[in-house]
């Protein structure tokens, strides 16, 4: 693998809140393995893009993170794609160890780790991070890694509104088996702070029982948006 390898991917919307620390962490991505960095927003209307226009490249593109990490990808000229959240801290470390065997693999995931302290946002990163393992199904939060021809192969991510992540995977594992990178990025605990820890906990697994009983990603929107 060579230096200038790798397409990071950043779908945003209404990023204020958060605009200067994303700034920070897409800047210490910036090295030999990476050869782009595109943003990807999807409509915003709180000023979030004018201070990442500055430094890197944002396009405008249709609102839904699928949709928008599918635009990214068309224009994307690495060999590889990474899909990175805009709450997601990622360190060219990360990609270093993503890279380091790419020869040998064809997509990969990291482990997770939440921002928060409590204790029970370590159990929930054990699960995840071994459901991950164990089933080949990984989360956009775990920050997906794929080859650009394997995902123009598979036609990129659905255009769903939810669950592009489960749906992806499940798509990639009956080609080949992912690469499960150790080290954990670590991803906002907001959500679990906001909705309450065993509510919001709760709330995921309904939603990926019902997915997987064949209820639409439309319906399972509403059901997130609602709690």
């Amino acid at each position: 693998m060579g230096a200038f390898n790798i397409s990071i991917i950043v779908p945003i919307y209404n990023e204020a809140a958060q605009v200067d620390r994303l700034a920070n962490r897409l800047r210490l991505l910036k090295d030999d393995w990476v050869k782009e960095i595109i943003i990807v927003d999807g409509g915003s209307t709180d000023g979030c893009t004018e201070l990442l226009k500055k430094e890197f490249t944002v396009l405008q593109g249709p609102k839904g993170r699928a949709a928008q990490m599918n635009f990214g990808a068309q224009q994307a000229s690495g060999s590889w794609l990474l899909f990175l959240h805009a709450d997601t801290h990622l360190d060219s470390h990360h990609i270093k160890h993503a890279m380091g065997e790419g020869a040998l693999y064809q997509w990969g995931r990291f482990n997770v780790r939440l921002s928060g302290q409590h204790l029970m946002f370590r159990v929930i990163e054990w699960f995840i991070n071994w459901r991950s393992r164990i089933t080949s199904v990984a989360t956009g939060d775990q920050c997906l890694f794929i080859r650009k021809k394997l995902f123009s192969e598979i036609s990129g991510f659905a255009n769903i509104p939810l669950m592009e992540d489960v749906e992806i995977c499940k798509r990639m594992r009956k080609r080949h088996k992912p690469k499960n990178i150790l080290t954990p990025v670590t991803t906002s605990s907001r959500r679990w702070h906001h909705g309450g820890i065993f509510k919001t906990v709760f709330l995921m697994w309904k939603i990926r029982f019902l997915y997987w009983r064949g209820v639409s990603p439309e319906k399972l929107l509403v059901l997130y948006k609602s709690n």
